[in-house]
């Protein structure tokens, strides 16, 4: 922890293991980042106060895995971000059905023992061959602030 200093809670939510009641973020970046994560899962027109804040992203679970769905989840998600994170900027979204999976996400770029590169799952069904309804979204990102910038990325399963 930098001196002390603490910026917000992690989402998703868990145990602090320091006596908080909850993880908190102790860098910007990983507060920029945890926002983000909270963003993309956030059902639009949950929030009362705020009804825009949020995607749809729950509503593409079931629709086909072709190129006019993939450009309105790039829409959606880009849309979002520059109205509620104005210090991000999206640097790409990949999205690839699970069952033509390529080295981008099987080439070891990200750990998946560490829990700030935990694949957030959107959905999941029960039972096998979830693989030809799913598709992998990696959203690659710069933080920016007055001096530096931060590059970090985000996958999410659809």
């Amino acid at each position: 922890m930098a001196n002390g200093k603490t910026y917000g809670i992690l989402f998703p939510f868990r145990d602090s293991l320091k006596g908080d009641y909850l993880a908190l973020s102790e860098t910007p970046e990983s507060e920029i980042r945890a926002d983000l994560i909270h963003l993309l899962l956030t059902r639009k027109g949950s929030r009362y106060f705020l009804p825009d804040f949020g995607t749809r992203l729950y509503d593409y679970i079931f629709e086909p895995l072709d190129g006019p769905t993939f450009g309105a989840i790039r829409a959606e998600i880009q849309q979002a971000v520059d109205t509620y994170i104005p210090n991000l900027r999206i640097d790409n979204i990949e999205i690839i059905p699970m069952w033509q999976e390529t080295e981008t996400f099987a080439n070891g770029e990200y750990i998946s023992d560490q829990p700030e590169y935990k694949i957030f799952d959107i959905y999941r069904t029960a039972g096998q061959g979830v693989e030809e309804y799913t598709a992998k979204v990696k959203i690659s990102f710069t933080i920016t602030s007055d001096a530096f910038e931060t590059k970090d990325f985000v996958i999410l399963n659809i």
